[in-house]
């Protein structure tokens, strides 16, 4: 393993006793601190008490199998790398591993110098990743510490930087969102959807198209509802009086999603 600090610390997760101990011992070699656990329910367990850097899964186990867990785990610890590994590969596991969130695919018997390969991209892949978050970071940074402070004279900002309707105002500039005079709490996905959805007042967007305009990607409609659904119910929590009676975003059985231009008739 390249050289790190702190030192890497990996997660085996088999049902097979001697796989896991013939993985533990190829990667002490490498200089990785390693966890063992039997099951899915006990690695689960084991993300929520310490920071794993990667995971070795099985994907049949008993009990929870490896999908499952790769689908919790990036719920519990969504830094940590998954690598799947299994003895009965197939391309559909294959593919399922993958969009579950699994970094890589590896069939039983692997060849050693596979399974370190793996891990040594596994975490050169979550070392970028956590670089490009810090660095983000930095970024957000100096914006707000390049803002004026309060009170300071500002030249007028120019209409098309806002969008306001119903109460909510929208800075499309700084992603700033405020609704009866309080900043709401928004991810940039779910401002970026709000703000979709109010620039189209009153016409249904489907899941796929709010995807492709605040995520840049295509997904297939059974991939676009599972995402939009996610940060619709999210966005509801936050701009909703009664989020299980929503009078803002509302939904348009098996077709999509409005932003309701006027306030809903009380018969």
């Amino acid at each position: 393993m390249p050289n790190q600090s702190p030192i890497p610390h990996i997660l085996v997760v088999d049902d097979e006793r001697a796989m896991r101990e013939s993985l533990q011992e190829i990667l002490e070699q490498e200089g990785c601190q390693v966890s063992l656990a039997d099951c899915g329910e006990t690695a689960l367990e084991l993300l929520t008490q310490t920071s794993i850097d990667l995971m070795l899964l099985d994907l049949r186990m008993k009990g929870m199998d490896g999908l499952q867990v790769t689908e919790a785990a990036r719920q519990l610890s969504p830094d940590t790398v998954i690598v799947m590994l299994t003895a009965h590969g197939t391309l559909e596991s294959a593919i399922a591993a993958m969009r579950r969130g699994a970094f890589d695919y590896l069939l039983k018997p692997a060849d050693v110098g596979d399974i370190i390969a793996s891990v040594q991209r596994g975490l050169s892949h979550r070392a970028q990743m956590l670089r490009q978050r810090d660095l983000v970071g930095l970024m957000q940074r100096a914006i707000v510490e390049l803002q004026p402070p309060p009170g300071a004279s500002t030249p007028q900002a120019p209409a098309e930087r806002h969008l306001k309707l119903r109460g909510i105002n929208l800075d499309l500039q700084r992603h700033i969102a405020v609704a009866n005079e309080q900043t709401l709490d928004l991810t940039l996905t779910e401002f970026k959807m709000l703000a979709y959805l109010m620039e189209h007042p009153d016409q249904v967007i489907s899941p796929r198209e709010l995807v492709a305009a605040v995520q840049g990607y295509d997904a297939d409609e059974h991939e676009a509802r599972a995402i939009v659904r996610v940060h619709i119910r999210r966005l509801r929590q936050k701009i909703e009086p009664d989020p299980d009676q929503p009078i803002f975003v509302l939904n348009v059985r098996g077709v999509g999603y409005l932003f309701a231009a006027s306030a809903p008739l009380v018969t």
